[in-house]
C-alpha cells in the first residue's frame, strides 16, 4: 500500500518549517542503490554538501536486501535501471510485499528516461518522487524535503498501520483529510484500503466512490472494483477493471484484479490470458509470473506454466522471493511434459542452491520419485517414499522449532509421489491434512485436484475434500455456538483443540480473537496471550492480507492497549 507521487505543490511556504526540514536532512540514513560505483560516489558528494553522512551503498538487489535487513533506512534513492534485469519499480514492489522496509521510509526513483513520468502515476506500488537525470544538489534537496513533510504529515498513519491499529489508522487518515487538503487523496487512499483491510465493504465502496467524483484515478477505479467483487457483483467489478486496463493499461493491478474475478468464474483460460498480458508488461515481476505458472498448470498448459516458472527461477536470483517452491514447481511441470532430464537437472540445481536445506532435500527426492515412475521404475519409485516420508516429519519439527513455514505444495507433491507408487493411505492422509489446513487457499486446493486426476483418484479425492469440509465447519461450530451462549471459556477451550488439530487460517484466527475477548473480560493473563499472539502470527504467514487477521489483529492491540501491555511486531 503505497500514496501516489506527489505531485500537487507542497504547501511549505513557512520558512521556518522549510529550515527545520531542511536541517533534518543531516540526521537522515541513505542507501544509494546504482550499478556504477562512480554514480554512488558523484550522488554520496551531492548528499555530502547537504549535510547527509550517514550513506550506504549498493550495487545490486542481493546487496539491497543484504543492507535493508541489517539497517532502518530513512531514503533510499534507487537507479531506474538496475544490475540484473529488474528495475527500480519492480525492486520497490519487492521490498513492499516482503516488508523489508517501513512505510515511513523515502523511497526516490532516478533516471533518464523522461517517459517514466506516465509510468509512475499509474504504478500500483508507486515511488514517493523520483528525479530526471540531470539534477542538481539543490533539486535533490527541494524535492526531499518535500517527501520528508509529505511523510511527516502521513506519520501517524504508517505508525497505525505497521502496529496493527488499523482502526488507530483509519482514524488518523480522517485527521489528515480535515487538516491537510493537500495529503487528502493520500490519506483517502489509505483510509479506502484499510477498511477493505479489515472486511468494512461499504465503507471501503464509499470511500473510492467519493475519490471518484473528484478525480478518475486507477487506483480509486481498481478499489472499487475490489469492493463490488467482495459484495459478490462480479460482473460489475469485471467490467471496471477492464475499463481501467483500457484506459491506464499501465496499472497491472487491474490484470491481476481481472484474473482473479474470472478464476472465481471457474473462467480459467481468460484468468490466464489476463495474468499473461500484465506478465508481458512487467517480464520481472516473478509473483506476477509465479501466479501465471500456477494458472496455465491448472489449466493444462504445461508449456506456458515451463516458461512462467522458468521466469521465476531466472529472474529472482538474489531475491528475497525465492523460494524451494519455485524450483519444485519447474521440475514438476517438466515432469509432466516427459521431460525428465531437465527435471532432474532442475533438482540437482535447488540442491546445490539451498544445500543444507532440509525442505530442498525432500523436494528432490519427490521430484525423483515422480521421475522415476514416469520412467517405468515403479519400485524404484516406491523405495524413495518411505524415506521422503521421514524427511517430511524431520522437515516439520525443525520448521516447528525455528517457527518457520513449512511447503504446503511440495506435501501435495509428496502425496502425488505416494499415490504413483500405490500407498494410496498415506497419499489420503497427506491430501487430507493439507486440504484442511488451507481450505480457504482455492489455488492450492485446485493443485490437490489436479492431482487426484492425475492419478485416477478423482472421485476418492473429491469425498475427501467434502469431508474435510464438514469436519471443519463441525469443529469450528462447536467453539462459535459456546461463544454465542456467553461460555467463553469453554469457546477458547473448543478453538484451541480446534486451531491446534488443525492449523488452519479459519481456526487460528478464531481462536486468537477468542482468547483476546476472554483477556479482555477477565483480564491479561501472559501465558494465554502468547499462545494468541502465536495463533496471530501463523495466521499471517497464511495470509497477510486477509480480513480475518486483521481483524484479529485489531482485537489485539485494543485489549494489549486496555492492561498497558505493549503489542508484538507484525
Amino acid at each position: 500500500m503505497n500514496a501516489s507521487p506527489a505531485k500537487a505543490t507542497s504547501p511549505l511556504d513557512n520558512d521556518e518549517m522549510l529550515l527545520v526540514l531542511q536541517q533534518s536532512l543531516s540526521k537522515k540514513r541513505v542507501l544509494i542503490v546504482d550499478r556504477h560505483p562512480p554514480a554512488r560516489d558523484s550522488l554520496r558528494l551531492m548528499l555530502g554538501a547537504l549535510g547527509v553522512t550517514a550513506v550506504h551503498g549498493a550495487g545490486n538487489s542481493a546487496e539491497v536486501i543484504r543492507q535493508v535487513k541489517g539497517n532502518r533506512f530513512d531514503i533510499i534513492l534507487s537507479d531506474f535501471v538496475l544490475d540484473d534485469g529488474r528495475d527500480g519499480q519492480q525492486l520497490l514492489e519487492e521490498l513492499r510485499h516482503a516488508h523489508l522496509i517501513p512505510l515511513a521510509t523515502v523511497y526516490m526513483i532516478i533516471t533518464s528516461e523522461r517517459s517514466y513520468t506516465n509510468v509512475v502515476a499509474l504504478a500500483e506500488l508507486a515511488p514517493d518522487d523520483y528525479l530526471i537525470k540531470p539534477f542538481t544538489a539543490e533539486q535533490l534537496q527541494s524535492r526531499l524535503v518535500r517527501v520528508i513533510y509529505k511523510k511527516h504529515v502521513l506519520r501517524h498513519i504508517y505508525e497505525q498501520i505497521e502496529r496493527g491499529a488499523l482502526d488507530e489508522a483509519i482514524a488518523a487518515c480522517d485527521r489528515v483529510i480535515q487538516q491537510q487538503p493537500a495529503y487528502m487523496y493520500d490519506a483517502l487512499r489509505f483510509k479506502g484500503e484499510l477498511l477493505h483491510q479489515l472486511g468494512r465493504t461499504a465503507e471501503a465502496e464509499a470511500v473510492f466512490r467519493r475519490v471518484l467524483e473528484g478525480r478518475v484515478v486507477p487506483w480509486a477505479r481498481m478499489g472499487l472494483a475490489m469492493a463490488l467483487r467482495d459484495r459478490g457483483a462480479l460482473d460489475e467489478a469485471e467490467q471496471l477493471a477492464e475499463q481501467v486496463t483500457q484506459e491506464a493499461p499501465d496499472f497491472l493491478a487491474a490484470y491481476d484484479f481481472l484474473a482473479s474475478v474470472h478464476e472465481a468464474q471457474g473462467r480459467l483460460e481468460e484468468a490466464q490470458q489476463a495474468l499473461q498480458r500484465a506478465a508481458d508488461a512487467s517480464p520481472h515481476n516473478t509473483v506476477r509470473q509465479r501466479l501465471v505458472g500456477d494458472v496455465a498448470a491448472r489449466n493444462h498448459d504445461l508449456l506456458a506454466a515451463e516458461k512462467a516458472y522458468g521466469k521465476v527461477i531466472e529472474r529472482s536470483r538474489g531475491s528475497s522471493l525465492r523460494t524451494v517452491d519455485d524450483f519444485a514447481n519447474l521440475s514438476r511441470v517438466l515432469v509432466e511434459r516427459g521431460q525428465v532430464d531437465a527435471s532432474r537437472k532442475i533438482a540437482a540445481d535447488m540442491k546445490r542452491e539451498w544445500r543444507g536445506d532440509k525442505q530442498a532435500e525432500l523436494a528432490a527426492l519427490v521430484n525423483e520419485s515422480l521421475c522415476l515412475h514416469a520412467e517405468g521404475a515403479g519400485d524404484k519409485a516406491k523405495a524413495l517414499i518411505d524415506k521422503a516420508l521421514e524427511m517430511q516429519r524431520q522437515v516439520h519439527d525443525e520448521a516447528a522449532e525455528k517457527g518457520r513455514p513449512v511447503s504446503q505444495r511440495l506435501a501435495v507433491d509428496l502425496a502425488h509421489a505416494c499415490y504413483a507408487a500405490g500407498q494410496a493411505d498415506e497419499g489420503a492422509r497427506l491430501m487430507r491434512q493439507v486440504a484442511a489446513e488451507n481450505h480457504e487457499d482455492q489455488h492450492l486446493i485446485g493443485q490437490i485436484t489436479r492431482v487426484f486426476q492425475r492419478t485416477g483418484q478423482a472421485d476418492a479425492g473429491q469425498a475427501i475434500l467434502d469431508q474435510v469440509g464438514r469436519e471443519i465447519v463441525e469443529l469450528n461450530n462447536r467453539g462459535v455456538i459456546a461463544a454465542r451462549n456467553g461460555d467463553l471459556e469453554g469457546a477458547v477451550r473448543l478453538l484451541i483443540q480446534a486451531a491446534e488439530q488443525v492449523p488452519n487460517l479459519q481456526f487460528l484466527v478464531n481462536a486468537a480473537k477468542a482468547i483476546f475477548t476472554l483477556l479482555d473480560q477477565k483480564g491479561w493473563d501472559a501465558e494465554l496471550a502468547g499462545r494468541a499472539v502465536d495463533y496471530l502470527q501463523r495466521a499471517q504467514r497464511k495470509d497477510r492480507k486477509s480480513p480475518k487477521v486483521a481483524s484479529a489483529r485489531q482485537l489485539y492491540v485494543t485489549v494489549a492497549r486496555k492492561y498497558g501491555i505493549a503489542t508484538e511486531d507484525n
